[in-house]
């Protein structure tokens, strides 16, 4: 018998291009959903409150035996991100000893800061966990800032704001992916139809999304209003099919975790579940 599973969801605009169907009524969702802060969901679904979620690249890396990843959806980018930033009056290479106050809702942002600081610019920062870091970053000191807060200080302080998503392709030349869609071990071995069907319904969201951009916008605009053309070009930027060349980016993000002592060993990046979505 199928169950209906407790789902996540990310509390940002970047996730309505996937979410905005179910929003929109066009497609019914077969479970529950919750929106949150990637951190919170990250904690949810390990802790057992949610059985299937997108999940920072970083917690499914470091939590890889207990999740089952899924195929065919991510967040990431080809080259920018743009609610990925470091703010900063300074050169990321003049960071060392500084203090940089980072925000608290995320794990794969925080990582793939220090990846690039500690690795391509051999800085050693201090990191200060911080519930405002949009307010630090006003004030004029180095702050990493995600989602909806990033465009912020984009919109605000152009020529103070690296884009993590740049600096990453510049550097290695492949994607970025900032979440993955994973369930809990347990939830996928008792309902692996459930899981199908969530998938399932998630990708033909996406899909709609790509057909109803303007619909996409309007209501990403009704969430968090911003200048005429933005979301279009920032929606452009973003991936969220994860292919070869996005497993390819999360895998070389996992090698270099790994070499700065944030992960214990190397998972396989092809999602483990390879079937759950096909028809």
């Amino acid at each position: 018998m199928t169950h209906a599973l407790r789902c996540g969801r990310i509390r940002y605009t970047n996730d309505l291009p996937i979410y905005a169907a179910f929003d929109a009524g066009t497609i019914a969702y077969p479970g529950s959903l919750h929106a949150d802060v990637p951190a919170r969901l990250n904690a949810m679904l390990l802790g057992g409150e949610l059985d299937l979620s997108p999940v920072s690249a970083f917690a499914w890396a470091k939590n890889a035996s207990e999740l089952v990843l899924l195929p065919d959806l991510c967040i990431g980018a080809r080259d920018e991100v743009v609610s990925v930033v470091l703010v900063s009056e300074k050169p990321p290479a003049l960071l060392d000893g500084s203090k940089i106050f980072a925000t608290l809702e995320s794990a794969s942002g925080f990582n793939l800061m220090r990846v690039l600081l500690e690795r391509r610019y051999g800085v050693k920062p201090q990191y200060v966990t911080e519930a405002d870091p949009l307010a630090r970053a006003r004030a004029g000191d180095p702050a990493l800032l995600i989602g909806d807060r990033a465009i912020d200080a984009l919109l605000e302080m152009p020529g103070r704001v690296y884009d993590l998503g740049r600096l990453w392709h510049e550097w290695t030349g492949e994607q970025t992916v900032f979440a993955v869609w994973a369930a809990r071990r347990d939830a996928y071995e008792r309902d692996p139809e459930a899981v199908r069907a969530c998938m399932h319904a998630l990708t033909d969201s996406y899909t709609w999304s790509r057909s109803h951009v303007e619909t996409v916008v309007e209501r990403a605009q009704l969430a968090c209003p911003r200048p005429a053309g933005f979301y279009e070009t920032y929606y452009g930027k973003l991936n969220f099919t994860f292919h070869s060349a996005a497993q390819g980016g999360l895998a070389a993000f996992c090698r270099e975790l790994n070499a700065i002592g944030a992960l214990a060993g190397i998972p396989s990046t092809v999602p483990e579940a390879i079937g759950v979505v096909s028809r």
